[in-house]
């Protein structure tokens, strides 16, 4: 087998843990089954074998959707504050067909130490088993439940925030959209990760990056969009699957985006934070060159892992301080 060589452009350690990644010789998630994707996923999770975060505690729910029950997990701050926290929102990546609570614990855990805020992650209903809009609908009742229950968990029910990494962010961008448009909860803030907001899958990042760079190539987003939204369906362009294509971004929440320099979604992330930007919408605005797509969750192996990390964290906690 020849040597394997990183691409151009990445950084040192990103260039490390690809090769790292390599030597595993995994078959490509479009080989795989979505249950064999998952269970892959999970898998390469758990082989990271990082020491957690330190934060006050994790409690175990389910809570009311559309279709059942939906398992969540809640991530408590420690208590050196008498204050309740903010309550973040969180929806984890993987294309609306793989990810788990376990898969992006690190995320969110994160998430809750850096941004001293409770962390509310959503175990929503995924595809092929359940297609497009079995996710958004599940977001969205979670995060009724969850403006409509923050007090019960100890936590302000006036300062609700949602976020989310890949297709996390994309739910969490649309349940913004929603919130907005249904009149429902008051969402102070959103915090979108590398977000997957246009699932046309096309544009000069595509072009530049989808082959060679990572976990997420073009053929993969062709996967992931056959089993959300069907091989022959027109719902890639309905504002719920892409809402980089909402007919308005007025009047939504602000907005803390973070892209991956060398990842397919780089272009749509900053379109979507141009198109809040032009309808007045505060935005901040960060991307880190060199790294891939998934670099978020890779605390202790990524420096930019770390940053963006507290980058946002620090964003939450002004959100929730006003």
């Amino acid at each position: 087998m020849a040597k394997y060589k990183a691409p151009k452009g990445v950084t040192k350690q990103t260039a490390g843990f690809l090769t790292k990644l390599a030597s595993l010789n995994l078959p490509p998630v479009v080989e795989l089954s979505p249950n064999e994707a998952r269970e892959q996923m999970e898998r390469a999770v758990a082989a990271r074998d990082l020491p957690p975060l330190s934060i006050g505690g994790t409690r175990e729910l389910r809570i009311p959707g559309p279709a059942g029950l939906i398992p969540a997990r809640l991530y408590l701050p420690d208590s050196s504050s008498t204050n309740p926290p903010g309550l973040l929102v969180y929806y984890h990546g993987g294309g609306h067909v793989i990810g788990s609570l376990f898969s992006h614990d690190a995320s969110a855990r994160g998430l809750c130490h850096n941004g001293r805020c409770a962390v509310l992650s959503i175990d929503y209903r995924m595809a092929p088993e359940d297609k497009f809009p079995a996710s958004v609908d599940d977001s969205y009742a979670a995060l009724e439940w969850a403006a409509a229950n923050a007090e019960k968990l100890g936590c302000r029910s006036d300062k609700i925030a949602v976020g989310g990494d890949s297709a996390g962010g994309n739910l969490a961008a649309v349940v913004s959209i929603m919130a907005r448009d249904l009149k429902g909860p008051k969402v102070c803030y959103q915090v979108l990760i590398y977000p997957l907001v246009d699932y046309r899958c096309e544009g000069n990042s595509y072009d530049l990056f989808g082959k060679g760079y990572g976990i997420l190539e073009k053929e993969t987003m062709l996967w992931f969009q056959n089993h959300y939204l069907g091989k022959s369906s027109k719902n890639h362009k309905n504002w719920k699957a892409s809402p980089l294509l909402a007919e308005s971004h007025k009047d939504l929440p602000p907005a803390l985006i973070i892209t991956a320099g060398c990842d397919i979604l780089r272009d749509e992330g900053r379109n979507y934070a141009a198109a809040l930007i032009a309808e007045g919408i505060e935005v901040n605005f960060i991307e880190y060159p060199g790294v891939l797509h998934g670099f978020f969750g890779l605390t202790g192996i990524i420096d930019e892992a770390d940053s963006a990390n507290i980058a946002a964290g620090r964003s939450l906690k002004a959100a929730f301080s006003k």
